[in-house]
């Protein structure tokens, strides 16, 4: 991930340093926010409209908010506040080694990051879009700072999803006619623990990372940037630790509202197991949110809850719900956050 996102910024410095004219620079000035803006409202369109039963799930929606759980869905909006206040302090945590960033300009960052990770792989994007808020200078060593506060979210998820895994099993062991599905999970639960150990390790000992990149061929003209992380101390590091086991359980009470809602029937132990293993699964699938986010999110969350609600129209008005609140609404925030932004200056 630090090299993709590291080589995706340098073609930013490269074009920097053409003389660009001037009506070039309108453009990437001006123009890159409605764009990107546009792009977002035709990637929800589409999205939304290929999926299966959208629209019954659309007019449980629309039910709801006439209903006595419009509390709810308000709540679920305002924690999406607190989700994303919580990854902001994360970052602003991580990237003071290098610049002190205000709680504000860090908002501002992790929603235009949003919206550029709408349009990579597994939301590469977010690191560019956070470091266009920083100095220049620090960008690239902050493209690695970012990715620290991905790690720690990365463990909290992983951790987690082993924890319901090991549920989810001992849950199906009772039914022979779920063996096949035990031998998946098993297959996953393997695979995240030995992940889940590495990562640890790695998060703890960050000097390994840069030991490890410098045997990298063709990347030592980027070392100077990422040696930053040998600043990191153990403190720092468990206080963004302990803010991403918050933000994870904000993403709990979210889905655990919604389910309510929509009558899917889960108290919140359920909730908390069968999101567990769909964090978990939607970690470890490559995805681009433009393009096949919400499908996924549906098709998962369907798979874990089906074994505790047959209620398939109300997984779905969650997930469509969820993938609104807290990516929608904040990449289209974040997009025009961009309008504000100036890639190309006068020296």
């Amino acid at each position: 991930m630090l090299t993709f996102a590291m080589m995706l910024y340098s073609v930013i410095l490269r074009c920097k340093s053409i003389n660009l004219n001037k009506n070039i620079k309108i453009i990437f000035n001006y123009v890159l926010g409605p764009v990107v803006f546009c792009l977002l409202l035709y990637s929800i369109y589409t999205q939304i409209h290929s999926q299966a039963d959208w629209e019954e799930s659309y007019r449980n929606i629309r039910k709801a908010f006439k209903g006595t759980g419009l509390w709810k869905i308000i709540a679920v909006m305002a924690l999406m506040f607190i989700n994303w206040g919580i990854e902001a302090r994360k970052w602003q945590l991580a990237v003071r080694k290098i610049e002190a960033v205000s709680f504000i300009t860090s908002f501002k960052a992790v929603f235009t990051g949003g919206t550029l990770a709408f349009f990579t792989p597994n939301r590469i994007g977010e690191y560019l879009g956070r470091i266009l808020f920083i100095k220049e200078g620090h960008r690239i060593q902050a493209i690695s700072l970012t990715i620290i506060c991905s790690l720690a979210q990365l463990m909290v998820t992983i951790a987690a999803g082993i924890a319901s895994l090991v549920i989810m099993r001992s849950i199906l062991d009772a039914d022979p006619s779920h063996s096949s599905v035990i031998i998946w999970l098993t297959g996953l639960l393997y695979v995240s623990f030995a992940g889940g150990i590495l990562l640890t390790i790695l998060y703890f000992r960050l000097a390994w990372i840069i030991r490890w990149i410098e045997k990298i061929p063709h990347i030592e003209k980027f070392l100077s940037y990422i040696r930053v992380l040998d600043n990191f101390n153990a403190t720092i590091l468990l206080r963004i630790l302990s803010l991403s086991v918050v933000r994870y359980v904000v993403f709990i009470v979210q889905y655990y509202l919604l389910f309510e809602v929509f009558s899917v029937g889960l108290n919140w132990w359920q909730a908390f197991w069968t999101m567990s293993v769909v964090f978990l699964v939607l970690a470890i699938i490559p995805t681009i949110a433009v393009f096949t986010d919400l499908g996924i999110r549906w098709k998962a969350s369907v798979e874990m809850v089906q074994f505790v609600s047959h209620n398939t129209i109300g997984i779905l008005a969650t997930s469509l719900t969820i993938w609104v609140i807290n990516l929608v609404i904040p990449a289209l925030i974040g997009s025009l956050l961009i309008l504000s932004i100036r890639l190309f200056r006068n020296k």
